[in-house]
């Protein structure tokens, strides 16, 4: 995908996204486990990292992305019960998120320039209460997270989801996006608006 490359890490097989700026720079969006190896090896500093929410297959580079000197645009500030470190001990999967802190709290705002390029910003509760989507109207590109998926969307059912919430917000600020609008999301391959809006039989109005 031109000026886009996808990363995917963990055992969740999360994606990253590095994004190619106009001024020959880079943003990330997301951070999975692993993803600041996969910078260095390329040689990557990113001039921001944004992220669609804290759950922690989401942040677990965030740390150490931001130790490069990297700020950190999220919805909210760093919250333990965003990331559910606690919920996923007790799948038998102990994963530790470390600390990060959040330069610039999207909350409230309906609008993101940087790097050159200009995002609105759609914020979709309902897989996680600070899940927010990234969407670039000039490339006709929409960075999801765990809200739309090819075929379904984000669980509705972890601490703080709420799978109608999350439908209605798809249905009423997702949906409305042109046809062709391209959706990388946080899990999976790539899809449109267009073909989720007529054929993804999760979401309902």
């Amino acid at each position: 995908m031109d000026g886009i490359q996808r990363f995917e890490g963990g055992y969740l097989l999360t994606n990253g996204y590095l994004i190619a700026t106009p001024g020959g720079g880079h943003l990330m969006v997301d951070a999975p486990m692993d993803a600041v190896e996969w910078l260095q090896h390329r040689g990557v500093k990113p001039e921001a990292l944004l992220l669609t929410h804290q759950h922690f297959d989401h942040v677990m580079s965030a740390a150490a992305i931001a130790a490069m000197g990297v700020p950190v645009y999220a919805w909210n500030t760093f919250s333990r019960s965003l990331t559910l470190e606690e919920v996923v001990r007790q799948w038998g999967m102990p994963f530790d998120v470390e600390e990060f802190s959040v330069d610039h709290i999207l909350e409230g705002h309906d609008q993101l320039a940087v790097g050159g390029l200009t995002f609105s910003l759609l914020h979709v509760p309902g897989h996680s209460s600070d899940s927010v989507v990234f969407h670039l109207p000039e490339k006709e590109l929409l960075f999801a997270g765990d809200t739309l998926f090819h075929g379904s969307t984000g669980r509705g059912d972890l601490p703080g989801g709420d799978l109608d919430l999350l439908c209605r917000g798809i249905s009423e600020k997702l949906y409305p996006l042109p046809h062709d609008t391209r959706v990388l999301p946080g899990h999976g391959d790539a899809t449109t608006i267009g073909r989720e809006r007529t054929s993804n039989a999760v979401v309902r109005a």
